[in-house]
């Protein structure tokens, strides 16, 4: 059975599509400066959550897109997040994205990482002469969330959360938090549940958003997903985004390519058995952030993050 793609309720009160859009472009700037085109026709295509990032920049194709769709702002759903060399400049990064894609407000603000890293605006990762990024222990995102919870009540931003924090990051950040994260964006998919910190987040009241949501084509391609794929007539990646929203999650998949966006949106309910199929693939595997030969994910170990 198909469904048309509903949304979630933050703690906030507000409404989030369960479905967004991915506006990460890479880093090559010709490449970003193309990304309007592929962003708009998402919109046309019925996503009306986008999400972008200050380090992606595309907050400026995303705020041209949204100008050039016609659809009513109070309509969409946009998140953007705060870069991880902007921890000590909150306000004045905030007016930076807000700029940048010519908008009034966010509907969602995270803090990208919870690392710290050393300004330069020139270079969003900067990096030692070990070529490991260059951090800024002198500050901590402790600090940095009390300067988001400023920004959320300027009105700049309709809610705050976080992103790639883990179940011991953030009880660090609990311990000062005057304000509950509203989300959580983390990397997530079959072969990386990431179920304690899911029922973590679940039991307080932040939604968890999926990034590589469909585990590429490492998780595409699993036998046992092609298999459940055939049952139901529907693609591989249609299977594994139904699995996560089965769960609660919101799933922010990307996709240059109108007929596969279109795909994405193509919601399914799973049978119980499809579920507990796809839950027993679990195996703490990352696809996306994963740790370096030193086992460092962009200048912190895993303990540090809680991975």
């Amino acid at each position: 059975m198909s469904l048309t793609p509903r949304s979630f309720k933050l703690n906030t009160g507000a409404s989030i599509p369960v479905i967004g859009f991915g506006a990460w472009a890479g880093r090559d700037p010709a490449i970003q400066a193309k990304a309007t085109s592929w962003i708009f026709a998402a919109i046309q295509a019925g996503y009306r959550h986008l999400d972008t990032a200050w380090i992606y920049g595309t907050e400026k194709p995303v705020g041209d897109a949204i100008k050039a769709s016609g659809v009513p702002r109070e309509k969409l759903f946009v998140t953007t997040k705060l870069p991880w060399n902007h921890t000590k400049r909150v306000q004045w990064s905030i007016d930076q994205s807000l700029k940048n894609a010519n908008l009034d407000y966010f509907d969602l603000y995270l803090m990208h990482w919870p690392h710290c890293v050393v300004h330069d605006e020139k270079e969003p990762r900067p990096r030692d002469p070990d070529g490991q990024l260059l951090l800024d222990d002198t500050g901590n995102f402790n600090e940095t969330w009390a300067e988001m919870e400023k920004v959320l009540a300027s009105g700049k931003v309709k809610a705050i959360g976080v992103s790639n924090f883990s179940i011991k990051t953030l009880e660090q950040l609990l311990t000062t938090a005057s304000i509950l994260p509203a989300a959580n964006q983390v990397e997530m998919h079959p072969y990386l549940a990431q179920n304690d910190l899911l029922a973590f987040c679940r039991e307080r009241g932040i939604l968890v958003t999926a990034y590589a949501p469909t585990g590429y084509t490492v998780v595409r391609e699993d036998t046992t997903i092609a298999e459940i794929a055939v049952k139901y007539g529907a693609t591989p990646t249609q299977i594994i985004l139904s699995w996560h929203v089965g769960r609660g999650t919101v799933v922010i998949p990307k996709s240059e390519n109108i007929e596969r966006q279109k795909e994405n949106l193509g919601i399914l309910v799973l049978q119980p058995e499809d579920t507990q199929r796809i839950d027993d693939l679990d195996r703490n595997q990352r696809v996306c952030n994963k740790p370096d030969e030193v086992g460092k994910v962009w200048g912190w170990t895993m303990d540090r993050l809680g991975w």
